[in-house]
């Protein structure tokens, strides 16, 4: 919401933003980080335990300064110009309680001594606008304002129709971003943003609409707009970029007209619903691909558009086409194609420029760093580095590095910045634990002790300095694995009904050692179980090769971490550098993004599968085959004597 009105590099200090509803204060500290040159801060929270809390967390982000009323907002606002007069501010934002039944508890709208109701009064029961009249009349001449409200105020009619007129022909809404629905707590109703800009509302000839409903991740119960839908939303809003389906300047003559009459709801004027994949009938009938839905990926084919005529060629008759290759085999055509090889170089020299450009500056972490202006600084270059590149959506990239930030590098560069790379990167004693954290499995196991390597990961180590013995490791595993498979497969073959094994099972059913050890004692002298002792001296010496080859596996492996264990402390800050930044995150995030890539040609497969087999058979031949099988049907009944 920050940056939405405008909260960015060039905000001073002595400009103020205000929270009439501030709660915890997240909104208030979101808005001080889009600033780091600062702004004062102003709130107010009626909720006393609220009020502690936005107190203390304002505290813990070095905003001590902020001034906090404790109050209800709209019968006792706390920051005033004197009697009658409310204190304006530059800039506000707001998240109040959605349709608030009991605003007017100790207020009397009509006789309001802030005349915040001369736009009009909201109605008893629902106090939405309430809260937005006291927001913009909390601004100055020139103020900017972000507001959340539920998407009814949009549409509702009577007094809220009324209020939403008069705002609109003030020229103070700005814009309407439409949000998706069960995203806050405690409702699941869509929820919308409100941007009221009072500096430029003279000359305002529209407003700016962004459906942005559709845009977000399911998180358990609740949905959640991810960082890259944040971004995009605040960059198409600043940028008053029209997006069919997403975003558009809507004339005001088109509000104020008969037909809306001052309606916003985003509906009216944004058409967000997914085109319908439509049948073609005469290809059903025919055969061929209808050329309308092979256009229908011209996206696709502006990249590449030798690959169209490598997939797809005219069947004779006009507006059709054929497939030429089997649907198997149309990943391996795209993926080894000159023009997708292409494409592949292309980001992948636009990840190796990124890399150079900050790989350098991650190294030289140190205490003291800023992690959130480092992760602003790349991801802002990697978001501005793939906004020329056809096809892939930059959001979607800039997204690979958010969820990577949130999951592992955040708290990595903490560690750094907090302690120092050397100090970072010790592997931390577990202390016994009990239950089912017992169970989980740590970095490494050494003579008992269980150890973590957060920030260095022991994979990483091993893979740089001790290849040679982690091959071999691997080598003595696959012999487990191989052996495994021989006794499972021998004790599979001899068990059963009459089996040679069937009496070296255990209480549990299963053959063991003990177990075929007994049976061997119990047919020793008997003359007639010759086979069976054969049978069960082979299965006993599967048994001991297997755990043999364990034992060995075991062993390579624990004289490996030991090895790995000693490497740690010799590691220079450097070289711990070096293998995080270039091993662990760059590594990880360039592999995302390849699957981003990944991603985007399944798409076209899908597609082009989803075409060839919707008209792969047409209905004549498919006809054929009915009337044939029909025959076979009908020799079969005559042959068995049925009547037809």
């Amino acid at each position: 919401m920050a940056r939405v009105i405008g909260i960015g590099a060039d905000a001073r200090l002595d400009q103020t933003v205000y929270d009439p509803t501030c709660g915890s204060g997240s909104l208030l500290i979101k808005a001080a980080d889009a600033a780091p040159n600062g702004l004062t801060i102003y709130g107010q929270e009626k909720d006393v335990a609220t009020w502690t809390m936005a107190r203390m967390n304002l505290i813990l982000h070095g905003r001590e300064a902020a001034e906090i009323g404790r109050d209800n907002t709209l019968t006792a606002p706390q920051f005033t110009d004197g009697p009658g007069r409310l204190k304006r501010f530059d800039f506000a934002v707001a998240n109040p309680p959605f349709s608030d039944k009991a605003w007017t508890n100790g207020l009397n709208p009509a006789h309001d001594e802030y005349r915040r109701f001369d736009h009009g009064e909201p109605p008893a029961k629902n106090g939405d606008y309430a809260y937005l009249l006291h927001l913009v009349a909390s601004l100055r001449s020139t103020g900017k304002g972000a507001i959340v409200m539920p998407h009814g105020v949009l549409f509702r009619g009577n007094r809220e129709a009324a209020i939403r007129r008069n705002l609109v022909k003030r020229g103070w809404i700005k814009g309407v971003i439409g949000l998706p629905a069960n995203l806050f707590y405690g409702t699941g109703i869509p929820a919308c943003i409100v941007v009221i800009d009072k500096e430029n509302a003279l000359g305002r000839q529209g407003i700016f609409m962004i459906d942005a409903s559709k845009d977000f991740r399911k998180d358990g119960a609740k949905n959640r707009l991810r960082e890259r839908d944040i971004h995009r939303i605040v960059d198409v809003f600043n940028e008053r970029k029209e997006i069919p389906g997403y975003a558009r300047m809507v004339p005001l003559a088109e509000i104020a007209g008969e037909t809306n009459d001052y309606n916003l709801n985003i509906p009216r004027y944004i058409d967000s619903s997914d085109d319908e994949d439509l049948h073609d009938l005469s290809a059903h009938l025919r055969g061929g691909i209808p050329n309308r839905d092979i256009d229908a990926l011209g996206d696709y084919w502006d990249v590449f558009p030798g690959i169209r005529s490598r997939l797809f060629s005219p069947n004779g008759r006009e507006g059709y086409s054929d497939v030429r290759v089997e649907a198997d085999e149309v990943r391996t055509v795209i993926l080894e194609h000159q023009e997708f090889e292409a494409y592949a170089g292309r980001i992948r020299r636009v990840l190796d420029a990124w890399r150079r450009e900050h790989a350098p500056r991650l190294r030289r972490l140190a205490v003291g760093y800023l992690p959130k202006a480092l992760i602003r600084e790349l991801s802002e270059d990697l978001l501005h580095r793939f906004a020329g590149l056809p096809l892939l959506d930059r959001y979607s990239v800039y997204q690979c590095l958010m969820d990577y930030w949130d999951e592992v590098m955040q708290d990595d560069v903490y560690l750094v910045v907090t302690e120092g790379w050397r100090e970072a990167a010790r592997p931390r004693v577990l202390a016994p634990v009990k239950g089912r954290k017992a169970a989980e499995t740590p970095d490494m196991t050494v003579k008992r002790k269980k150890y973590r390597m957060d920030l260095l990961p022991p994979g990483i180590v091993v893979a740089r300095h001790f290849a040679a013995e982690q091959s071999e490791v691997d080598r003595l595993r696959t012999k487990v694995e191989a052996v495994t498979r021989d006794l499972e497969d021998f004790i599979e073959e001899y068990t059963g009904e009459d089996g040679p094994l069937e009496g070296a099972t255990s209480d549990s059913g299963n053959v063991t050692q003990a177990a075929v050890k007994a049976r061997l004692k119990e047919v020793a002298d008997d003359p007639e179980g010759l086979d069976e002792r054969d049978t069960l001296e082979v299965c006993l010496e599967l048994i001991k090769a297997k755990a043999a080859a364990k034992r060995a596996a075991k062993a390579a492996q624990a004289k490996l971490d030991a090895k790995v264990l000693a490497r740690y402390p010799t590691l220079t800050a450097p070289e711990i550098a070096e293998l995080v930044v270039d091993d662990k995150w760059m590594t990880s995030v360039e592999a995302a993004i390849r699957h981003e890539v990944e991603r985007l040609t399944g798409g076209l497969v899908d597609r082009v599968g989803v075409l060839e087999g919707r008209y792969a058979k047409p209905l004549p031949e498919l006809e054929r085959r009915v009337e044939k099988y029909a025959a076979k049907v009908e020799d079969h009944l005559e042959r068995m004597g049925v009547p037809g």
